[in-house]
């Protein structure tokens, strides 16, 4: 697995890895599966334990990602943002090959193939290694739609969307209800509470930031589901 140091929040799917380097924690991003998934590979550089956001699809290549020297990181953690199928192919495999927990949403745990060992709840926190990040809960997706922040200290926020938050839009609903409970959520959990700067890593396609979606908020609510 190739992974490109010079972090653009690009990536093609079945193409190279790329990697971003914080002061304590590296995000590797990842394109799997014919949907172009994006599972994201959150490694702590103190004690090199890792956690996996999505195990969407190709497990062959989310192994190789993780490596099979003696030096890889434990992977010690698997989060699936939410039950579409999309985002949990290679969930059992990835989890079994490493014996690592897993976690969701109790709302969307029913339809997973593995059951979560943790619920996650608005407000949880999750740890990788000695990163904290905390959950949020945006409902409307699915009803249990995940993101997970890291407040990077040296730095800007870090958020993992799903499919909850892309740039140009929040995602798919079902309903006018749906669209409005999602769009309120993002509003209030997420542009409410984080600033311009905070990079955000979605479930599909390139990253954005909030500065350069926060103006585009009123538009999305026109527009409508």
């Amino acid at each position: 697995m190739n992974v490109v140091e010079e972090y653009t929040g690009h990536v093609e799917p079945g193409g190279d890895a790329a990697r971003r380097t914080l002061d304590a924690l590296t995000i590797t991003k990842l394109s799997v599966g014919p949907m172009d998934n994006n599972a994201y590979l959150l490694v702590c550089r103190a004690t090199n334990e890792a956690l996996l956001i999505d195990a969407a699809n190709d497990s062959e290549r989310i192994s190789d990602l993780i490596g099979h020297g003696p030096d890889r990181p434990a992977l010690r953690k698997i989060v699936t943002t939410h039950q579409h199928p999309d985002h949990w192919q290679a969930l059992g495999a990835v989890a079994g090959a490493n014996g690592s927990y897993t976690a969701a949403h109790p709302a969307d745990a029913d339809p997973l193939p593995v059951p979560p060992d943790y619920l996650l709840e608005h407000g949880d926190t999750i740890t990788v290694g000695d990163c904290t990040l905390e959950v949020i809960h945006l409902r409307g997706h699915t009803p249990g739609s995940l993101a997970l922040l890291y407040r990077d200290p040296a730095g800007v926020p870090h958020l993992f969307t799903g499919d909850s938050l892309f740039p140009g839009g929040v995602g798919k609903t079902n309903s006018p209800e749906d669209f409005t409970s999602l769009l309120n959520d993002v509003e209030e959990r997420i542009f409410g509470q984080l600033p311009d700067e905070t990079w955000f890593y979605p479930g599909h396609g390139d990253d954005s930031t909030l500065g350069a979606e926060r103006p585009k908020l009123a538009e999305w609510r026109e527009r409508g589901w």
